[in-house]
């Protein structure tokens, strides 16, 4: 019985040999999309094949895994600082500003990007190695780890950079001595003072501490004290960076204690040069011109008005884009000292003239009443005289004493005075005039006050660009 079963057998192996012989030639690539090609070197170890356990080694996901193992992270609750319970852990750190972006004095604030470097030592994370070398990780494990929640203090806005992968490193010491560096770009406050805009210099700084971590649990220091904080070249359109310096100080809040608090100082200096062109130079010019008035006659009215109202318009317009591009502060400015200085001395030139016109009228009507003025001349054609009016023509002929020079008229009026002021035996000298008397022949020969405003208004302008330049320069 056995010998026939095993003939039955032998019978249905012979039957299935040319069916086995017969696939193997139709199909002699069915399995080759289970091989994977590498490089020469693969081909020539494998022969052109390599085994899928191979690639399993090599996988990014396997090495993590591997680093995860070696690190120990699940075998420690990470959400615990290291050496909970004892004393602070310190924390160093090291800062390069790699770029101030922005300075807005309208907002108050300004952007920097930096590189910010923190140092501490976690035993838990402590590896085995026989060559010593650290290992280095991006971000997925350090959001496995614990890492210190240093923030900016009065920061308005800040990001890591993503681009193309965040910009985090994490190096791992065998030792436990851990290097944590991020790429930040923070908006943060910085308390200005104008006063002395724009030949100002201020004073901003950007303050790093611990968020949840007081000085009993974490200590914040200057890694290697002033040589900590590094820069790069920095070059601002509107300021010299003069200082860059790390300090330090203690924080309190009443209901949580106090806080340890780094400081990176920086003092800006501002360019005058751009304001000198934007600002100084047009309001000096338009002062300057405004002086113009002085060599014109008294009697073009049309020409003097112009140019006065002109120069006022253009002082007004230099104010206002100079206020718009400034906060709204409660103080004067030394940029608003200046404008509105020479606002007054362009606004003075026109009231000038105001006089002057106002005087000559009065002393034209006064040479008309002492004249023979016929009864047929109509008084308010008076000011015909002094050329402010000219809707009638007049006939002056009629009025001899009138048309006479204002020169031959003054002059026989200071011959007449000096007669009737010599002195005479027996009496004596008059006194010299008073002040009110001068005033008095001031405005009775009102053409006086264009001479002396052609000196009086240049010095008085040179006196105060002296003074503004030697307390604020």
């Amino acid at each position: 019985m056995s010998v026939a079963l095993l003939a039955l057998r032998l019978m249905c192996l012979a039957g299935l040999w040319p069916v086995t012989q017969l696939n193997s030639s139709h199909f002699p690539n069915k399995r080759r999309h289970k091989d994977i090609y590498l490089g020469d070197n693969a081909k020539q170890k494998h022969g052109g094949r390599v085994d899928l356990r191979m690639k399993k080694m090599d996988s990014t996901k396997s090495l993590l895994i591997k680093s995860e193992q070696l690190l120990r992270i699940e075998d420690h609750d990470f959400a615990m600082r290291p050496g909970f319970g004892g004393s602070a852990i310190p924390v160093g750190i090291d800062v390069q500003v790699e770029s101030i972006d922005s300075i807005s004095e309208v907002n108050m604030d300004f952007t920097m990007t930096l590189y910010l470097r923190h140092y501490w030592q976690d035993d838990r994370l402590a590896f085995p190695s026989s060559s010593n070398k650290s290992r280095t990780f991006d971000a997925r494990l350090v959001k496995k780890i614990w890492v210190p929640d240093v923030f900016f203090v009065h920061s308005k806005r800040s990001f890591i950079h993503d681009t193309t992968m965040e910009n985090i490193m994490l190096r791992v010491f065998p030792n436990g001595n851990i290097l944590y560096s991020v790429r930040i770009t923070v908006t943060a406050l910085c308390s200005m003072d104008f006063s002395s805009f724009p030949l100002d210099t201020q004073n901003c700084s950007l303050e790093l501490e611990s968020y949840a971590y007081n000085e009993n649990d974490l200590m914040l220091y200057w890694k290697n004290g002033n040589d900590s904080l590094r820069t790069d070249e920095i070059v601002l359109s509107q300021f010299f960076v003069e200082d860059f310096r790390p300090s330090f100080g203690l924080a309190f809040y009443s209901s949580t204690g106090w806080y340890n608090r780094l400081y990176i100082n920086f003092i800006l200096r501002r360019h005058i040069f751009f304001f000198m062109l934007q600002t100084y130079f047009p309001t000096m010019l338009m002062v300057m011109l405004s002086w113009v008035s002085f060599w014109i006659d008294r009697r073009a009215v049309p020409a003097r008005v112009s140019l006065g109202i002109t120069t006022v318009l253009t002082m007004s317009t230099i104010i206002t884009g100079v206020s718009a591009s400034m906060p709204q502060v409660s103080y004067v400015k030394a940029v608003d000292i200046y404008l509105w200085a020479s606002f007054l001395f362009v606004f003075l030139t026109v009231i000038e003239y105001a006089a002057v016109n106002y005087f000559t009228t009065v002393e034209e009507m006064k040479k008309l009443k002492r004249a023979k003025v016929p009864a047929s001349f109509d008084p308010s054609q008076a000011m015909a005289f002094d050329g402010c009016f000219h809707d009638n023509e007049m006939d002056l002929a009629s009025i001899p004493e009138a048309a006479s020079t204002p020169n031959t008229e003054r002059a026989t009026h200071s011959r007449n005075s000096t007669a009737e002021s010599a002195p005479t035996e027996g009496t004596r000298l008059r006194r010299r005039n008073t002040f009110v008397q001068n005033v008095s022949f001031i405005m009775s020969n009102s053409y006086m006050i264009d001479t002396y405003s052609r000196m009086a208004f240049p010095m008085a302008y040179l006196l105060f660009n002296v003074i503004y330049w030697s307390l604020y320069a």
